[in-house]
């Protein structure tokens, strides 16, 4: 069996909360493989977006250790983690934060700009992935001009320009409608077989887990694979 990509081991968060403390989850232990959909799902505050903060360096752990490719996170310096963040993670959120002032094919270019790369050069892989996400014909377009489902796809473009090798995505298809998110959802779960990259998806969408390779419940301050 090949090595994990992502390994979360005795993974727990708390937080203080009045004179007490709220334990999130405690005890956590789970592998991501490399090229796999993975979906958690459970009752909202029940910990999914926080194991993705953990899991992408947005937050750390209260105790256990994330693993990406067999290396820890923890007591890495700040600019290991944001080379992590930057380099190895693509994050994708239910609210899209694209800048409505640029174009879909300048948002998509945006972290490739932000790392030092300048316009001419960027272009290429900007509308390489503005394609794969069947958008092609909109790149010019102000974001503020595109739809919600388009600006969906445009995010996901910005996530995938720098050809990372986890996505993390938060309820991406949490504020479109059926028919919309189910476009996402297939372009999104493309990705493990056509590019290998590992996907991690906190959904409220049974319909949208059950299509991943595997789904983790989390509840009871644990998680279950169901």
């Amino acid at each position: 069996m090949s090595r994990p990509r992502v390994r979360v081991e005795n993974l727990a968060k708390r937080y203080p909360s009045g004179a007490g403390v709220l334990t999130v989850f405690e005890g956590v232990t789970l592998d991501f493989a490399p090229g796999e959909s993975v979906a958690l799902v459970g009752a909202s505050g029940a910990g999914k977006s926080t194991l993705l903060h953990l899991i992408g360096a947005l937050d750390s752990p209260s105790s256990g250790e994330v693993f990406f490719e067999g290396e820890s996170l923890s007591g890495r310096p700040d600019r290991d983690l944001a080379a992590y963040r930057n380099l190895s993670v693509g994050y994708v959120w239910q609210s899209y934060h694209l800048l409505p002032e640029f174009t879909a094919l300048e948002n998509v270019q945006m972290p490739l700009l932000i790392a030092g790369g300048d316009r001419k050069q960027t272009e290429d892989p900007a509308r390489r992935w503005i394609g794969r996400m069947g958008l092609g014909e909109r790149a010019t377009h102000q974001a503020g001009e595109l739809s919600g489902g388009e600006q969906q796809r445009v995010a996901i473009a910005r996530a995938l320009v720098r050809d990372p090798k986890l996505l993390l995505a938060d309820e991406p298809t949490g504020n479109l409608d059926r028919k919309t998110g189910e476009t996402i959802v297939e372009q999104m779960l493309a990705l493990p077989a056509a590019e290998g990259i590992t996907v991690i998806v906190a959904t409220h969408s049974m319909d949208f887990a059950r299509r991943c390779d595997r789904i983790y419940r989390i509840e009871n301050q644990t998680a279950v694979q169901e």
